[in-house]
């Protein structure tokens, strides 16, 4: 085994007590980062220098990174702390909420709020209750009481939430079921509010009483429950919605009594990935570990048209049967060809009884279909809602059995031939 050289740790170690720091704020943000990673980190800083920026964020991130998803979380940290030089003002005022309707320069990226939330832990941040300005004073007004803070959360993007709030979705989440209503299929059931003469049952009463036909016997159409099949898009632009919206399928999948026959449930990037049996794992911690072990291709590129082919070859006469209902959860920004996207939409639209599409882009006012695989796909689904935050999955659970709904394909499908 190789030794290893003893660290110089100079008398002034502000570098060392940074990457501590840095480090420290990773962990709160979730990242599994112990001493021993920070003694690494420091060592490998100093073996590789820092005369470029570029080669001082690679080597952190090789010391602090070990999963996909830790990514973005790793980049936005790096770039408030290590080169945002007004990072903590800049992230106080986020953190703050705007009483007195100042708004932010921006909405906070990717990761952003969480990264601020694990750099200001400890920090005191409580407002003045007012301002003097002038000689006169300013009141502000405590709006804490005025509006549920559970109700400000079910309509705020979950890409923009914290790591609080992304866990206190999460449990909201767990609450919300998605009911769907039967179907009447040809098979009946002995009913005297029956529509339909049951022949065989009256011709065997009939043969009992001697031939005498003393009473008709009615049947009823008998209800049956549709499949449920997700495919969850697991790209790097759709990451953490899809996190959040396979915590909410984990809970249709155990929910009993909701109505669905099984709930079916695919990831796709680069490739399919079936992750039905993990999410009916009872811990919604170990079913989605286990899905996330299973689907390689986390935060990677997307070829949605080459999935949905594999799917719709290898899946699609197994799950499809008996009047399945398709919910596909993805940006539709396709990589891959958009003619074979196209085929294999309209293969899947054909073989589905409804094709429900969630786009988290749809959350934009100014939201077109520009881009060549929402043109392509969006003529073939029966309907097109935003899947952004809480409340766009409660709006899904309370249309997912009206067939009438096509939520905003008609608006975009007239922007698209206009």
């Amino acid at each position: 085994m190789a030794e290893q050289l003893p660290l110089e740790i100079p008398t002034d170690p502000k570098l060392a007590q940074n990457i501590t720091h840095f480090a420290r704020a990773l962990r709160k943000a979730g990242l599994p980062i112990g001493p021993g990673r920070v003694v690494d980190a420091i060592r490998a800083v100093q073996a590789a220098g820092f005369t470029r920026k570029q080669d001082f964020y690679w080597t952190l991130h090789a010391c602090f990174v070990n999963r996909p998803e830790h990514r973005t979380v790793f980049s936005q940290i790096f770039r408030l702390y290590w080169r945002d030089p007004r990072y903590l003002e800049h992230m106080m005022s986020m953190m703050l909420p705007a009483i007195r309707g100042v708004q932010e320069e921006r909405m906070a990226e990717a990761g952003e709020k969480r990264a601020a939330e694990a750099l200001l832990d400890g920090v005191e941040r409580d407002e003045p209750k007012g301002v003097e300005q002038d000689g006169e004073s300013e009141i502000e007004i405590d709006a804490t009481q005025t509006a549920s803070s559970e109700e400000r959360l079910r309509s705020l993007d979950f890409e923009q939430m914290s790591t609080a709030e992304t866990a206190q979705a999460k449990r909201i989440l767990a609450r919300l079921k998605l009911p769907v209503d039967p179907i009447a299929s040809r098979r009946g059931q002995a009913s005297h509010l029956g529509q339909r003469i049951d022949r065989a049952r009256t011709l065997r009463a009939a043969m009992r009483q001697g031939g005498e036909m003393h009473q008709i016997a009615l049947v009823k159409p008998k209800p049956r429950w549709p499949n449920l099949i997700a495919l969850c898009d697991i790209s790097g632009s759709m990451s953490q919605y899809s996190r959040i919206i396979l915590h909410f399928l984990h809970t249709v999948s155990n929910a009993k009594g909701a109505g669905w026959a099984k709930v079916h449930a695919f990831t796709f990037g680069t490739r399919l990935t079936n992750i039905t049996r993990h999410l009916h794992q009872r811990d919604v911690d170990a079913a989605l570990a286990a899905a996330g072990a299973e689907a390689q291709d986390w935060e990677g590129g997307t070829r949605i048209g080459e999935c949905l082919h594999q799917f719709n070859r290898d899946w699609s006469r197994r799950v499809m049967g008996q009047g399945a209902v398709v919910l596909l959860i993805t940006d539709g920004l396709e990589r891959g060809d958009p003619d074979l996207l196209e085929k294999e939409i309209e293969r899947l639209h054909l073989s589905a009884r409804r094709l429900i599409w969630l786009n988290p882009l749809l959350r934009w006012d100014g939201f077109a279909p520009k881009a060549q695989g929402v043109a392509a796909m969006l003529p073939h689904v029966d309907s097109f809602r935003a899947g952004h935050s809480i409340a766009s999955l409660e709006d899904l659970a309370a249309v997912i059995s009206r067939p009438d709904d096509q939520g905003e394909k008609a608006r975009l499908l007239a922007a698209l031939t206009s």
